[in-house]
């Protein structure tokens, strides 16, 4: 019999290798190219950058605001005296209220120890810082004024002191005012008028630390002038009372008194005679140009003084302005 062919399986041919399928390339989104994304990711760090650099631009802009603005320096050619302001200001003073040196009666020894003393700091030497103290009236703060229009009298703009005002109430910002004073060209009289100190005041520690005893100490060009009532600047009834509730009472007192003895020169104005005081009336009516009989001068400033209780140069000058006012003379000095 014939064979038959032998049958394959269906569908089934001679083998060959299995071909792998082609890989399917991925879609890019439409309207970019490889350029742009090369582009892109280099320019990620530059953006990144900018930021850090926008951030602490942002940053810094903050803090300057926040910190206080360098102060100017102050040139101290505006004026001669100036007036302290706690917020850091001096106000100049174009005019200072005061009275001619030769005007002031009954405190020779004085004017001729305070004035020394200025001179010397003027010049550049070493002075001290003066506390004067004593009866009301009798040219304490007269005495400094004049005493600092006497010395620039005769002095180039370049070389003149600059007295400078600093309230009762304001002596805690006096630290402030000496690191403002302490690189300046000039030298400065820093002046405290009517210094006292009541009940708890601690103010006194901010004067006590600039006169002597502090870090710093004071600067060599300044020098601090204060008048007052009181010679160890506390009244009475308050150093009693530090004696009586202290547990040492000598050291409670000692702390506060020790202000006084910081003050290099003390200097004592007390109540002037009947002679010193028509000498100042007659000084000023003379001065002034009020002419009146010196018999009637005499009667009447007398009078006034008995009126007011007491004789002083506060009196006399109060009774001269009385007697220009009802002569109908302005008191412009002849």
């Amino acid at each position: 019999m014939p064979r038959k062919p032998s049958k394959s399986p269906a569908g089934k041919g001679p083998r060959t290798p299995a071909r792998r399928p082609a890989p399917v390339a991925a879609k890019r989104p439409k309207g970019t190219s490889t350029a742009t994304t090369k582009r892109t990711a280099k320019a990620s760090p530059d953006l990144s950058q900018d930021r850090i650099v926008r951030a602490l631009e942002t940053i810094a802009a903050h803090l300057a605001a926040q910190g206080k603005p360098a102060p100017e320096r102050e040139s101290f050619k505006q004026a001669d005296a100036y007036v302290w302001h706690p917020d850091g200001r001096l106000a100049p003073v174009p005019r200072v209220s005061r009275v001619e040196l030769f005007l002031l009666k009954g405190v020779d020894r004085m004017r001729d120890i305070l004035m020394e003393n200025t001179e010397r700091f003027a010049n550049g030497l070493p002075a001290n810082n003066a506390l004067l103290w004593g009866a009301r009236g009798m040219g304490k703060s007269s005495l400094v004024k004049a005493a600092h229009a006497s010395i620039n009298a005769e002095r180039k703009p370049a070389d003149r002191l600059k007295l400078i005002e600093i309230h009762r109430e304001d002596i805690e910002s006096l630290p402030m005012l000496m690191e403002k004073l302490r690189d300046a060209s000039f030298h400065f009289i820093v002046f405290i008028d009517d210094l006292s100190f009541d009940g708890n005041d601690a103010s006194y520690k901010s004067l006590k630390a600039v006169l002597e005893g502090g870090i710093e100490g004071r600067p060599e060009n300044v020098i601090l002038y204060a008048t007052s009532n009181r010679r160890h600047l506390l009244a009475r009834d308050m150093i009693e009372n530090e004696r009586s509730t202290a547990i040492n009472p000598g050291e409670a007192v000692e702390e506060k008194v020790s202000l006084s003895d910081r003050f290099g020169l003390w200097l004592g104005f007390h109540r002037c005679s009947q002679d010193e005081y028509l000498a100042m009336v007659r000084g000023y009516c003379s001065h002034f140009g009020v002419e009146v009989d010196d018999e009637a001068l005499e009667r009447e400033a007398l009078e006034w003084s008995t009126t007011r209780g007491s004789r002083s140069g506060r009196v006399a000058w109060q009774f001269v302005q009385e007697l220009a006012g009802r002569l109908g003379v302005k008191l412009t000095a002849t």
